[in-house]
Order: C-alpha cells, then sequence, then structure tokens
C-alpha cells in the first residue's frame, strides 16, 4: 500500500505531463496554468488509494484520478467567476488574468476532458463509473447552487447547510473513492461503504474548515481567519449561533452581522466573542467529530487488510487536524 505522500507526487506528475493542444491558446492554456497552480491532490490521492485497497496495479487508476483532479479544478474556476474571486492559491484567477469569457469556455472544455479521462478504464466497468460520475458531478453543482441560494435567504437550518456541504465538498470526495475501489476490483459494497467513508470524512473535513476560518492561525491557516464572518456567510457556526441567543446577545448578533466598518478585526473579534459566549465552537467540534466517527464506521467495514485499510485512517486523521 503506497502512502500519501508517494500517491500525490504520481497525480503531480501525471498533471506535469499532461498535454493539451497549443491552439486556440486562449482556451487551453488557462486549464494548464490553473492546473499547475498546485493544492493538496487529496481527492486524486483518495482515488488511487481505494484502488489500492483491492489491488497492487494502481497504474491503470491514474487516467482517472487525473480526471477527477480537473474535474475539481474546472469547478474552482467557474466557482471564482461567481464569486469574482481575485486570485486562486495566491494567483490571479484565470478570468482576471485573461477574461470572463476565456474562463468559461475554457472551463467547459476542462469538464470534456475530465469525462475523456474517466473514460479510460477497463469497458465492462465504464458505464458504471461514468454513472457515479455523472451522479457526483450534478451533486457539486447542486451543491454549488444551494449556497449561493443561502446568500439572500434569511434562515437556513443546521440540516439545509450539512445537506449543502454534502453535495458541495463531500460528494466528490466519496465518488472518487467509490470510484477508485471499481477500477481496483471491489464488490459493490465495498465501493458503497467507501463512498460514506468519504462522504462523512467530507462533511467533517468542512465543519473543520468552519472552525478553522474563525479559530484558526492566521499564518497557518493561509487565509483570512474570520472570512466567514465579515461576509455573514451561513455556516454551522452562524447558523448554530442564531438559533442559540436570546435577548440582548441576539440583538448584538444581529446588528453585528447588519455592520460594516473601515476595520473589519472589530466585527470578527464581536462575533467571534458571542461564538465563544454561546459555546458554538464546541458545538461545531462535535458534530465534526460525530461525522469523522461515521467516516470510521464505515470505513472499518470494509473487506480489506486491516493493515491497508490504515493508511485511509492515517488520510482521515490528517483532514482533520490540520491547521491550513
Amino acid at each position: 500500500m503506497q502512502s500519501i505522500e508517494e500517491l500525490q507526487k504520481i497525480i503531480d506528475r501525471a498533471i506535469s505531463e499532461s498535454q493539451y493542444p497549443e491552439s486556440p491558446q486562449e482556451l487551453y492554456q488557462p486549464i494548464t496554468y490553473l492546473m499547475e497552480l498546485g493544492g493538496k491532490r487529496l481527492r486524486p490521492a483518495s482515488l488511487l488509494m481505494a484502488c489500492n485497497l483491492f489491488s497492487d496495479n494502481i497504474s491503470k487508476a491514474i487516467k482517472p484520478a487525473l480526471g477527477i483532479e480537473v474535474f475539481h479544478n474546472f469547478t474552482l474556476m467557474h466557482d471564482d467567476i461567481m464569486d469574482n474571486a481575485p486570485l486562486r492559491r495566491g494567483k490571479p484567477t484565470v478570468h482576471k488574468k485573461w477574461n470572463q469569457s476565456v474562463a468559461i469556455l475554457s472551463g467547459d472544455v476542462m469538464l470534456v476532458e475530465a469525462y475523456k479521462l474517466m473514460m479510460q478504464v477497463e469497458t465492462e466497468i465504464i458505464a458504471q463509473i461514468l454513472g457515479i460520475f455523472n451522479d457526483t458531478a450534478v451533486g457539486v453543482c447542486e451543491g454549488q447552487q444551494m449556497d449561493m441560494n443561502f446568500e439572500s435567504v434569511s434562515e437556513v437550518n443546521v440540516e439545509q447547510y450539512i445537506n449543502m456541504i454534502r453535495l458541495k465538498t463531500a460528494v466528490l470526495l466519496g465518488g472518487a473513492l467509490k470510484i477508485g475501489a471499481l477500477i481496483g476490483g471491489s464488490s459493490l459494497t465495498d465501493a458503497e461503504l467507501l463512498y460514506q467513508f468519504g462522504e462523512n470524512l467530507g462533511i467533517a473535513f468542512q465543519l473543520h474548515d468552519d472552525i478553522l476560518d474563525v479559530y484558526g492561525d492566521p499564518e497557518k491557516f493561509g487565509k483570512q481567519v474570520g472570512g466567514d464572518i465579515l461576509s455573514n456567510k451561513k455556516t454551522f457556526m452562524l447558523i448554530s449561533a442564531r438559533a442559540l441567543a436570546t435577548g440582548e446577545l441576539n440583538n448584538s448578533l444581529e446588528k453585528w452581522l447588519e455592520h460594516t466598518e473601515k476595520d473589519p478585526g472589530n466585527k470578527v473579534q464581536a462575533v467571534t466573542e458571542i461564538y465563544d459566549q454561546l459555546g458554538v465552537k464546541n458545538l461545531a467540534e462535535k458534530e465534526m467529530m460525530n461525522f469523522a466517527e461515521k467516516a470510521i464506521r464505515a470505513l472499518e467495514q470494509v473487506s480489506a487488510e486491516t493493515s491497508k485499510k490504515e493508511i485511509l485512517r492515517k488520510f482521515a486523521e490528517t483532514l482533520l487536524v490540520r491547521e491550513s
């Protein structure tokens, strides 16, 4: 069983060796540009890990793993347009470096390229793999739409939020694991258990991200701490706070949600103090661990060697103790 780091290097090498047509430059250069910006390659690495659970030959899973990463970056390219984001991993986003039309069309090609890569599996499982990929892709788009819808509605509950992050974030990790398992020759039961492992882990991962956004170390987190507070983003933290706050505490929270000023640090500090009084961080950590435990229970039921499954367990721990 290969380590996570070894699998990430395999993906990085596959990305660096990928070649696209030279013309039209505006269509293909943005793909190479975005793919080479880096990233942890967690989704394609998880696909390779799942394959490796059942087969020593992971070479047959490299193209589909690359397809997962291309698809993920396609969603980032289009998300950046929707968010009008100026930077991606510290570099200009595609629509800022070129223009919005280029980013839309180049992103469309990335989706096609993802399908071309995903089809490079054994003939007898193509339909099955594409079916999973289709369901995953639609789920991600549904999650993104729900997230955008949340911006214009006043009330969102925890259940709705968990379902949104399940679709936007978690189903891609679950889908990658399920696809990798089937390429490796697993049973449908084991593939589905790995999907459950990935989906629950993905939800826990996003809840941990919510916590880090408020309580993370700015130097380690890699982006502005308190960004969700400043944008009034309806995360688990804010939704829970609004459900729990009463009286003056509720009035104070609502005041800060309506507040804009030159020094955003005041708002971050004030809302964080409200979270502290309400114990929202503890609630988020408890919810995160609930989904993490569901993930591990699913993994334990997978019919694979315990020593091999330990790599996936460590992968889960890495995601949930990270500081960035």
